[in-house]
């Protein structure tokens, strides 16, 4: 959950398909109910949209949708709707694309430069609804250069950029003639990537089919659906029964299938953290000696141990400890007698709960996790019991996400977030002072001059020690100021039946199960022999 997160399905919506209403397309029960050519698989969440327009698909891997680039398993940028990687020119200021020959649209109709070009020119309109639209900040102009070349120009050289531009592209002969926002693309998307959506059955299911126009070759997999399943331990359960082929699971429920020979669990490395926002206008969490405090109390590498059964890292900021632009020092472990000499320095005074208040202020505040996820339940929970070690009290409450987007201004959220590629991809919406409350941008409100500054240095450098030094910057002032309590980078576990050769994962953002997961590659899978 983020920015850019896939939401959940309301959780009486999970169950009440936890009886059975997946089955596949052409199902044909024994080994999974998919059979060889058709998958069924089990995820948490659906899309609000499937409209790249509104950010569907925008870090690339999207089934329906193509990008001029795309990713390998390594996440080397490689060709997709272009036919090289871009020239670029002015001193990084352009970025040259060739189309592909001979791709169309899932109607049969051709890609042109103009559809790129109106993809970007939409998204970056003020009054399309795309939240992640600073991402594309760098840009000042797209143009076509006849039917097959498309020219970006940027503002200033964005040394990120290329990565930017897996971004799908949709045709501008159905989108144009919509209201991007309202429009039925949304939920009856067009596109030239390998399968096309069937059927959407809100809260249920999402079934789609081979594309019979696709560029890239006919997949063996014929058809997939992605049952939405919000509950951990109902996925887990229609897994087991066969009425699932695969899921996305949490550790321990993972934990249950692995003497299970017909089925194999696959473990993807993440840049997936979960943390605890801290909204500044909060009456308590708005106190910055509260935030260092909970931040001195809370025992990650126990979260790690205990919760993820060691899948996963403790988190410490916003990057993965084992990734290149991690600033070691930041390092620290569970201190609880800091935390309460930070708040005994603030004037927060213990009671004779054994609870904390200041001013009459009592230090306690309400933190919400979403409703069947039992990973963020146990953090929440963890997170809890450690703040009341230090004398803050921390209830946890579950809820949906329509009862918890109108209190994040205030409240604190169990959050997820993380972003693959260069950093200023996932710091600038997580950070950034001006996207403040906009929709998961920046959800504690954070607002930090020297933040804001050397995210600016880290988008816009072409130095790699200048942008080094920046986001060193970021990662301290997150530990002397921070808007979030860091906790875990979680792995993503995968338990799918062995029965198709080609799968592998990807190093991974938050967002999974949909898009990300062993089925990335789902149009390279062959059945086995």
């Amino acid at each position: 959950m983020r920015t850019r997160r896939i939401r959940g399905a309301a959780a009486a919506a999970a169950l009440a398909v936890g009886a059975g209403a997946c089955s596949a397309p052409g199902g044909s029960g024994g080994e999974g109910k998919g059979g060889a050519e058709s998958v069924v698989i089990g995820v948490a969440s659906e899309p609000d949209t499937l409209s790249p327009l509104l950010g569907y698909g925008k870090d690339g891997n999207s089934k329906i949708f193509d990008g001029l680039l795309t990713r390998d398993a390594d996440l080397k940028l490689k060709p997709a709707l272009a036919r090289a990687l871009p020239e670029i020119g002015d001193g990084g200021r352009t970025y040259t694309y060739t189309l592909r020959e001979g791709v169309e649209f899932s109607d049969g109709e051709p890609l042109t430069a103009e559809d790129v070009v109106y993809t970007y020119e939409t998204i970056l309109d003020p009054k399309t609804n795309n939240t992640a639209r600073s991402e594309l900040d760098a840009v000042k102009s797209v143009r076509a250069g006849g039917d097959d070349q498309v020219v970006f120009t940027l503002k200033y050289p964005y040394a990120a950029f290329a990565a930017r531009t897996v971004l799908p592209i949709v045709p501008e002969h159905i989108a144009g003639g919509q209201d991007p926002n309202t429009g039925s693309f949304n939920t009856e998307p067009v596109g030239t990537g390998p399968y096309t959506l069937a059927k959407w059955s809100k809260g249920e299911k999402l079934t789609f089919k081979a594309n019979p126009h696709y560029w890239g070759g006919e997949p063996a997999v014929k058809s997939f659906t992605m049952a939405i399943i919000a509950d951990d331990n109902v996925r887990a359960t229609r897994l087991r029964s066969g009425d699932l082929d695969g899921a996305v699971l949490p550790p321990n429920l993972a934990a249950t299938f692995k003497d299970d020979d017909s089925r194999r669990t696959y473990d993807a490395k993440t840049y997936d953290f979960r943390a605890v926002t801290l909204p500044t206008a909060g009456p308590v969490t708005g106190d910055r000696a509260i935030r260092r405090a909970l931040d001195a109390a809370v025992d990650r590498r126990a979260m790690v141990d205990k919760i993820l059964d060691g899948a996963g890292l403790p988190a410490y900021g916003p990057l993965p400890t084992d990734d290149p632009w991690y600033a070691k020092e930041i390092a620290r472990d569970q201190d609880l007698a800091e935390a309460r000499r930070v708040l005994d320095r603030a004037g927060w005074k213990t009671g004779g709960d054994g609870i904390r208040a200041k001013d009459g202020q009592r230090a306690a505040f309400t933190l919400y996790y979403p409703s069947g996820d039992k990973v963020r339940q146990d953090h929440a929970l963890a997170y809890a019991s450690d703040a009341k070690r230090a004398g803050i009290e921390v209830n946890v409450e579950s809820a949906t996400w329509e009862v918890i987007e109108p209190r994040m201004g205030r409240d604190a959220v169990l959050a997820g977030f993380g972003s693959v590629g260069d950093p200023d991809f996932g710091l600038y919406t997580l950070l950034h002072s001006s996207l403040a409350g906009d929709g998961f941008n920046n959800m504690a409100r954070y607002d930090n001059p020297a933040v804001d500054q050397a995210l600016g240095t880290g988008r816009r450098s072409q130095d790699p020690d200048e942008r080094r030094a920046a986001y060193d910057t970021i990662q301290q002032a997150l530990v002397d100021d921070p808007g979030y309590t860091f906790l875990t980078h979680i792995d993503h576990l995968y338990v799918l039946a062995d029965r198709w050769e080609g799968l592998t994962t990807q190093l991974e953002p938050h967002e999974h199960g949909f898009a990300s997961g062993p089925w990335w590659n789902i149009e390279t899978w062959r059945p086995k022999a």
